[in-house]
């Protein structure tokens, strides 16, 4: 009976501790904007900024799952190979473009607004950008994968009702296209904004 008790007890002890742990995807967003903030309105040079950025991204960010989506239906029908190379080529891409476009902005404000949990995966959190003079208040959903609870990723960011996910896609199906579905013209244009 001491040994049910007691066994009893440390399940009840570690789903305890789960809950203490597991981040809200509101609280995650917060906290990334907020350590972004901080690195954009520090006395650093672009390049730091830009790769304090990138160290904030590949953290908070599931580049694998965006880079994935990005290619629409063409990813299953490439071999492991193209898989793997496209992954190295969106990664960096992805890390350079959202990193040299943040880092243009100095000391910007999101305030959380609200969440809206949409299943056990995935949850809205809705952000405002605030106003400065010099721009308006920008809307911004954060789609939050929360499959693991101790580690949400982001998804995608939908700037005043437009995803920039579904933006990319589109993009990228757009150049597929034009090569007759050469995925090889899509790997050329990542390895050509990478290395420029």
């Amino acid at each position: 009976m001491k040994i049910r008790k007691l066994f009893l007890f440390i399940i009840i002890y570690f789903l305890s501790l789960n809950n203490v742990y597991s981040v809200e995807p509101d609280v995650f967003v917060q906290s990334t904007v907020n350590r972004a903030s901080s690195i954009l309105s520090n006395n650093l040079s672009k390049d730091e900024k830009i790769q304090k950025l990138k160290d904030i991204a590949k953290e908070t960010v599931d580049i694998k799952g965006i880079g994935l989506y990005t290619l629409g239906p063409i990813r299953k029908s490439l071999s492991e190979d193209e898989k793997t190379k496209y992954n190295e080529l969106f990664n960096q891409y992805f890390l350079k473009s959202f990193s040299s476009r943040l880092a243009e902005y100095s000391n910007p404000i999101i305030n959380v607004d609200s969440k809206n949990k949409i299943n056990e995966n995935y949850t809205i959190v809705s952000s405002t950008l605030v106003a400065t003079d010099k721009r308006p208040a920008v809307k911004i959903d954060w789609r939050v994968y929360t499959k693991n609870k101790d580690q949400p990723l982001i998804r995608d960011l939908i700037i005043e009702g437009l995803s920039l996910a579904r933006t990319q896609k589109e993009e990228f199906n757009s150049i597929i296209l034009s090569a007759d579905g050469d995925i090889n013209a899509l790997i050329l244009k990542l390895k050509e904004f990478s290395n420029s």
